[in-house]
Formats: structure tokens, sequence, C-alpha cells
């Protein structure tokens, strides 16, 4: 009886519309960037592993990369992973969490870039103020069009 139930609502689903579908894509490569970076500042936060001076570190709140690593693996890799579930789901929070996603990591760079300046060797902070500026362009764009979730107010199936 559970199997038949399950196969009521995947077919009783609504399609991901392209926007969620590209969105998915984009939180899902956010997460395991965030978290394979993360692990490994967290694994070597003296930057045995990933060559990230100490001292770019000065000034900063931070004697090593432990502390940002773990940020990185926890709130900018679980993070999206999170959005990214829900948006798989198709639960009605998943636009507002992809607005929060995409801010986040605008945030996350912006911080970075005024604590230890900005590097283009590689130029991975561009890159990824470039994934944060599409994953916020797309999930505005997704949530003016279902609405506001459910856990804000209306009662909308994202699409």
């Amino acid at each position: 009886m559970t199997s038949d139930w399950i196969r009521l609502e995947r077919s009783t689903r609504q399609p991901l519309s392209r926007v969620a579908k590209g969105l998915l894509v984009l939180e899902v490569l956010l997460s395991v960037g965030a978290l394979g970076g993360g692990l490994v500042l967290m694994i070597a936060p003296r930057g045995e592993i990933m060559p990230l001076p100490l001292a770019a570190l000065a000034g900063s709140p931070f004697d090593t990369y432990f502390v940002p690593g773990l940020i990185l693996f926890t709130i900018i890799g679980l993070g999206p992973l999170v959005a990214a579930v829900l948006t798989w789901a198709r639960h009605p929070v998943a636009p507002f969490l992809a607005v929060v996603v995409g801010a986040g990591l605008l945030i996350w760079v912006a911080v970075e870039v005024a604590i230890i300046g900005y590097s283009n060797e590689p130029p991975l902070q561009a890159i990824y103020a470039l994934l944060g500026v599409a994953i916020l362009t797309l999930a505005v764009r997704w949530l003016l069009h279902v609405g506001l979730p459910s856990a804000i107010g209306a009662r909308a199936t994202p699409s």
C-alpha cells in the first residue's frame, strides 16, 4: 500500500520549472565545492593541503583556517544542499531558501575579500561571486513567480 501511495505521489507532482532545475544544479554545484573546501580547511587548517598562507589571516579574528572551513562546510556547503533537497521535493519554502543561499554566498565572498583581500590566482572569489549572482537572480525570479512560501504566509506549491 505504501508503494502505491509513493507512485501516486510521484505521478501527481508538478514537474520542476526550468528555473527550479537551474537552481537545483547551481545549489548542488555550490554545495559540493563548499563541502570539499571546508573539509580540507578543517583537516589541514594551517594550509597543509590547500596552499593558503596563514599570513592572509592577519587582522582577522582567525589564527588558522579551521573556523572559516567550518563555516564554509556548514553554512555554504550544507545550506545549499538542504535548499536543493527541498527544491527537489517541491517544498513551498524552496524559492525563499534559494534567495537566502544566493545572498549568503555573496555575503561570504564580500566578507572574505574584506578580510583577506581579493585573489585572482585562481579566481575563485570572482567565480563564486558570479555563482552567487546567478543563484540570487534565478531565486528572485522563482520567488516572484510562485509568491511567498507557506512558511511565511500563502500556501503555494513551487514549480
